[in-house]
């Protein structure tokens, strides 16, 4: 074993509420996934109540694809291609779609639902978000929704994101955040504990993962503290938007050179 892997073999990292080797991380978050990647997206509207499609809409707003000329885009952990379908359709001709995953099982999902709607504009890659097998300075935006409190070294995520894009381009990551509205924090915590991983048994036949996927929320940074995680990569102009009432926020940062 090399001195690296000892070393992230005892260095240790969140997995929910439970306290995990670093290197042990990704293979779990994996097999989260891998389970629920057939009724990911019907779950995704279940939990929420179809308010995701609204905060993605929000996120598509926010990043504006053009119409009239070329524009590259990068969508991280986005598997499924719900994000990714939504740049397309947003977007001119000349708007072309890389959707990365690590998981591969989200992945045929997502290559199923395209199933030739977009022709070349949307290509599908394995990769990790902590190291993209992408070249420099290629893209025009970087999105991630609900993907980067999977990532076992946020700040290798947030340099790699830096890395591919162009200068002038646009990061946008849409994740869970903490609620700051009196009562609704209250009604929300007993909705996520006791509610969605029931959601979970019934509908997809796994309540452990969907246990993880709202233990992941509650060890996310602030918003101040990821704000300045996206900083410390090398991002300006960062900002956070919170929507109803601070359930999840974008958090936005550019690249300036």
């Amino acid at each position: 074993m090399t001195a690296a892997n000892e070393g992230a073999k005892r260095e240790t990292t969140d997995f929910g509420f439970e306290r995990v080797a670093l290197n042990e991380k990704q293979g779990r978050v994996d097999s989260v996934f891998h389970s629920v990647a057939r009724r990911y997206d019907l779950m995704n509207d279940l939990m929420s109540g179809g308010l995701h499609r609204a905060w993605k809409a929000q996120l598509i707003a926010m990043l504006r694809p053009p119409k009239n000329r070329p524009f590259a885009h990068l969508d991280v952990a986005g598997g499924t291609g719900d994000v990714a379908f939504r740049v397309l359709e947003a977007g001119g001709p000349a708007t072309q779609v890389t959707v990365l995953d690590i998981n591969e099982s989200m992945l045929r999902v997502g290559a199923e639902r395209a199933s030739g709607r977009y022709g070349e504009r949307v290509a599908f890659v394995t990769g990790n978000a902590e190291s993209l097998p992408l070249p420099d300075a290629a893209f025009d935006a970087y999105t991630i929704a609900f993907g980067i409190r999977n990532v076992p070294r946020i700040d290798l995520a947030l340099a790699e994101a830096r890395r591919v894009l162009k200068p002038g381009g646009r990061f946008l990551c849409l994740e869970f955040s903490s609620v700051d509205v009196p009562l609704l924090d209250k009604v929300y915590e007993a909705y996520s504990f006791h509610v969605i991983p029931r959601i979970g048994a019934r509908v997809a036949g796994d309540a452990d993962s969907y246990r993880y996927l709202v233990e992941s929320i509650r060890k996310f940074p602030t918003r101040g503290a990821f704000a300045g995680m996206i900083e410390s990569a090398g991002f300006r102009h960062v900002t956070d938007r919170p929507l109803s009432g601070g359930i999840v926020a974008i958090h936005s940062g550019w690249k300036v050179s």
